[in-house]
């Protein structure tokens, strides 16, 4: 059965503009954000590609306020990532945006060192537990040196009732099973490649790595939900040309930012490229250049702004 915690559809993430000094760029960001609510209202700041790692606190609270200003603006709830090394920093940052009106966060373990299973009960405990009227999604990725299992996610989803979602980036398909038949309770966002078989097992979210074509990513949910694998297969092929023309274009030893803003440029030519130090973003030659062999084979990926 369905969870009816939190909705399906598709999640996106908003990336950060930096003008030529690294300060928030928020005209830009606030646009960024008003077109993304033309393809899903699931909108959240702050996973790896919004740079949620980097900011300082100053920049996180500037940050907060134009999203949930805007994402309020367009009917949307909004949702933001919290991402840090100390669980005080992330809860400090929970009451920060709570102060601002935001009730739906998208936690991530601290990575310094692999927690320990009773540290993980801790760590739910510290959030979920600690503020009961918000809505919680966990950020499983291998950067934080520790997976949570499905069978893990049915006993916190047990104990926590505003656990509501998860975000899992990768495609095992073992994986993948266990979390949709040990956390049925949970709404599981998949990345394209992981939807595809997610949805033989019930209805989950896709999270959207490929913000390019909407209708497709729209298309391939609901034929999820359909369980017609003849289009999401047919989808997912298209899908693979996509990642094939971007590694070709871009090294694949970036971090997610590098990527994903220049799906975010293809929308507003002036979005720039750059990344909070030390990281370094993909250049604007390799975005044309990108964009360029996309568009020979590829041409309905390319957004109508750019086509």
């Amino acid at each position: 059965m369905p969870t009816e915690r939190f909705p399906s559809g598709l999640m996106s993430t908003c990336c950060i503009p930096w003008d030529e000094r690294y300060q928030f760029a928020e005209r830009i960001f606030r646009n960024a954000v008003q077109a993304a609510l033309q393809g899903t209202e699931l909108l959240y700041v702050f996973g790896t590609a919004g740079e949620g790692y980097a900011v300082t606190d100053r920049q996180f609270a500037e940050i907060v306020t134009a999203f949930a200003d805007e994402m309020r603006l367009g009917g949307a709830e909004p949702m933001v990532g919290l991402i840090d090394l100390s669980l005080g920093t992330i809860r400090e940052r929970i009451d920060r945006a709570r102060d601002l009106g935001v009730r739906r966060f998208q936690i991530s373990l601290p990575a310094w060192a692999a927690l320990r299973e009773v540290e993980l009960y801790q760590f739910f405990d510290q959030t979920c537990g600690a503020f009961p009227d918000c809505q919680f999604m966990h950020y499983n990725l291998p950067r934080a040196k520790r997976m949570v299992t499905g069978k893990e996610y049915g006993r916190l989803a047990d104990s926590h009732p505003n656990l509501v979602a998860t975000k899992n980036c990768g495609d095992s398909l073992s994986h993948i099973q266990s979390l949709m038949l040990d956390a049925p309770q949970l709404r599981h966002f998949l990345s394209e490649n992981g939807y595809v078989y997610g949805s033989l097992f019930g209805e989950c979210g896709i999270l959207v790595s490929f913000i390019m074509n909407w209708p497709k990513l729209r298309s391939m949910h609901e034929a999820g939900r359909r369980r017609d694998v003849t289009t999401m297969l047919a989808i997912q092929c298209e899908i693979r040309v996509v990642i094939q023309t971007l590694f070709e274009t871009v090294p694949d030893d970036r971090i997610d930012g590098s990527y994903d803003k220049l799906f975010e440029k293809m929308y507003d030519r002036e979005f720039p490229l750059r990344l909070l130090p030390p990281y370094v973003g993909s250049a604007d030659a390799e975005f044309e250049t990108f964009v360029a062999r996309l568009k020979e084979r590829l041409p309905e990926w390319i957004p109508q702004e750019i086509g």
